[in-house]
């Protein structure tokens, strides 16, 4: 069983709507998440922006592909939500929150390797953000 992660700790899915790949994936609205693999073409995501939960996948936690997905999903004025899922381990949470993701989905097996109280020394992701640390030593 797989563990949600939030601001507020560990919590179970509560996602029903049910997931559809992206080759699956209807032009018009639907009620099912979209799974999106972390080589997902760039070009694609701005048909994307109505689907009501995303869910991109993380094959290692080498790979940040899925970060930059997030990250222009947003800039793109995607308003659902964005979900991380797979190998994202608790040092790369405040990054997956930086990059747009409103939470992280982890197996039973890293979440208990990596229990709650680590995630949650991470989940104040604003207050150690470098570049808002720059800006002031620039202001």
């Amino acid at each position: 069983m797989n563990v949600i992660v939030t601001d507020t700790g560990f919590a179970p899915e509560d996602w029903t709507g049910g997931f559809a790949a992206l080759e699956d994936w209807p032009a018009n609205d639907c009620d099912a998440g979209l799974d999106l693999p972390p080589d997902t073409d760039p070009t694609r995501l701005a048909d994307l922006l109505s689907a009501p939960m995303i869910r991109i996948a993380f094959p290692s936690f080498a790979d940040g592909r899925g970060f930059t997905l997030a990250a222009r999903l947003r800039r793109l004025g995607y308003h659902g939500r964005l979900r991380a899922c797979g190998h994202v381990i608790a040092d790369q949470y405040a990054m997956a929150r930086r990059s747009g993701f409103d939470e992280v989905e982890i197996g039973a097996e890293l979440a208990q390797r990596q229990p709650e109280d680590q995630w949650l020394a991470r989940a104040d992701w604003r207050a150690h953000d470098y570049q808002a640390r720059l800006r002031a030593a620039a202001s």
